[in-house]
């Protein structure tokens, strides 16, 4: 599990590889998985800045604050 409050998720359908989650993210918590297609490597690293989620053309990544448990 991850220290970070937030989750990233990436539907994979609606995305188009175009790279740009990974190239704003500030915190490089996003890689390529080679084919241009966005993995979460680093999740404890997420800030919540929903820089890679307001770039995305096709909504296909939502970052959203885990629940309280």
């Amino acid at each position: 599990m991850s220290d970070s409050p937030f989750e990233i998720a990436v539907n994979r359908k609606w995305c188009k590889k175009c790279g740009l989650c990974i190239a704003f993210c500030p915190k490089d918590v996003l890689e390529s998985d080679g084919e241009g297609g966005p993995v979460v490597k680093a999740p404890s690293q997420c800030i919540g800045c929903l820089l890679c989620e307001m770039h995305c053309p096709d909504f296909a990544i939502i970052v959203r604050r885990r629940a309280e448990q």
